[in-house]
């Protein structure tokens, strides 16, 4: 059997965990969300005093990795869930809080370097969706289809912000979640190891004024058949 691994890649909160989840449920492919492998690091670092906004401690996070054992589960409605050793912790990886320090800790080359491999390794025996920051430049830069995935900062905030709200009102600002976002697109465009970037094979499809459905029919006219 062909295998096809589909590389969703693009800034926070366009849209592509949505997209590629959609792609891979249509396909029946596994659908990994690297980005909340990297929050799951950012949220076990948080637990133990190691990750603020203003310093982390790479070396304890860096020294740390044998003892963080990342998973996913679906739940009873088919719903992805990030499981942090043995926790569903899918809502408390969602907050501004782990949002304020993901970006420092994805940035430690020993952090990346053993979540890359865990990815590479779930490419070698299914086809897959991956959406992350390095999937088609870094992890899978063979893969079959390249997305990259973009849209307009205010209108990126402005979903970002609702989602948010919906889940705790009042906890944050449109103004603060603009600004972070735009300080994690800096700091992963700058990172050092595995940096933000579009591959030079990816399509790009921009999410700032279409429909979910426009977007996903978009994305589907590119998958190879096998």
């Amino acid at each position: 059997m062909t295998l096809i691994r589909i590389a969703v890649d693009g800034y926070a909160s366009t849209g592509k965990s949505t997209l590629a989840k959609r792609i891979a449920a249509s396909l029946g492919f596994l659908y990994i969300d690297t980005g909340a492998m990297y929050r799951m690091v950012a949220l076990y670092a948080i637990r133990q005093g190691w990750a603020a906004p203003d310093a982390i401690n790479a070396r304890a996070i860096n020294a740390s990795l044998d003892q963080v054992n990342l998973a996913f589960a679906r739940d009873a409605r088919g719903r992805n869930r990030a499981i942090l050793n043995g926790e569903d912790v899918e809502e408390a990886i969602r907050t501004m809080e782990v949002s304020r320090v993901v970006s420092s800790v994805s940035s430690l080359v020993p952090v990346r370097r053993r979540l890359v491999a865990q990815q590479q390794a779930m490419g070698h025996s299914q086809s897959l969706v991956m959406d992350g920051r390095d999937i088609g430049t870094v992890v899978f830069p063979d893969a079959e289809l390249k997305l990259f995935v973009t849209a307009d900062a205010d209108v990126r905030a402005t979903r970002r912000f609702a989602e948010m709200e919906s889940a705790n009102p009042g906890a944050v600002s449109l103004a603060e979640v603009k600004a972070n976002l735009l300080q994690r697109d800096q700091e992963d465009r700058e990172r050092l190891d595995s940096p933000l970037l579009q591959a030079q094979d990816a399509v790009v499809l921009d999410n700032s004024s279409v429909s979910p459905d426009e977007l996903f029919e978009q994305a589907m006219r590119l998958v190879p058949r096998s």
